[in-house]
C-alpha cells in the first residue's frame, strides 16, 4: 500500500507541475483548501507520519501554513518521506507501540496506525486535488490501482 501511495503522490505531483498560478490557487467549493495548499499538506503529512513512527512530530515538516517551496523541493520532500514510509513498513516485523507526546500528555499507538493513516490521508487529499483540477478542466492522472499495477510491472502474462 505504501508503494502505491508513493507512486500515486509522485504521479499527481508530476501532473501538477505545468499548472498556472491561477490553477494552483484555485479552491473548489467545499474543498479543504486551494490546490497549492493541499499539495504542500499532502507531502507534509507524509513527513509527519514518518516522524510519528518514532514518537516525534512538529519538527519543521511542511504544513498547510508553510510557504510554497516550489515543485523541485516539494518533489524531493515527497520522495524522501514516501521512501521512508515504505522502508518503515518493510522493516516492521512486530507491530510495536509508539508513545507520542502531544500537548503535555503521552498517547500510545501501534506503529502500523501511522502507516495506515498515511495511506488513507493520501487517498483523501489526492482525490480532493484531482477533483479540484478536473473542475478546472485539467486532465488528471488516473491513480487507480490498475494503473499502479501496470507502472509497477504487475500482471505480466505467464
Amino acid at each position: 500500500m505504501l508503494k502505491y501511495n508513493r507512486w500515486a503522490t509522485m504521479t499527481l505531483l508530476e501532473a501538477c507541475r505545468p499548472l498556472t498560478e491561477e490553477q494552483l490557487n484555485f479552491r473548489m467549493a467545499k474543498a479543504s483548501g486551494p490546490v497549492r495548499e493541499l499539495l504542500v499538506h499532502l507531502v507534509g503529512a507524509q513527513q509527519t507520519q514518518v516522524l510519528r513512527t518514532n514518537g516525534r512530530q512538529h519538527e519543521g515538516e511542511l504544513s498547510r501554513t508553510s510557504r510554497w517551496p516550489g515543485f523541485p523541493a516539494l518533489l524531493e520532500a515527497a520522495t524522501t518521506s514516501a521512501d521512508a514510509l515504505v522502508a518503515i513498513a518493510e522493516q516492521l516485523q512486530v507491530d510495536s507501540d509508539v508513545d507520542l507526546p502531544f500537548m503535555g500528555k503521552i498517547y500510545r499507538y501501534p506503529t502500523s496506525f501511522f502507516l495506515v493513516h498515511a495511506v488513507a490521508h493520501g487517498v483523501e487529499h489526492r482525490t480532493e486535488i484531482a477533483l479540484s483540477l478536473a473542475h478546472q478542466g485539467f486532465q488528471t492522472p488516473n491513480l487507480d490501482g490498475w494503473e499502479y499495477g501496470a507502472a509497477a510491472g504487475y500482471g505480466t502474462e505467464v
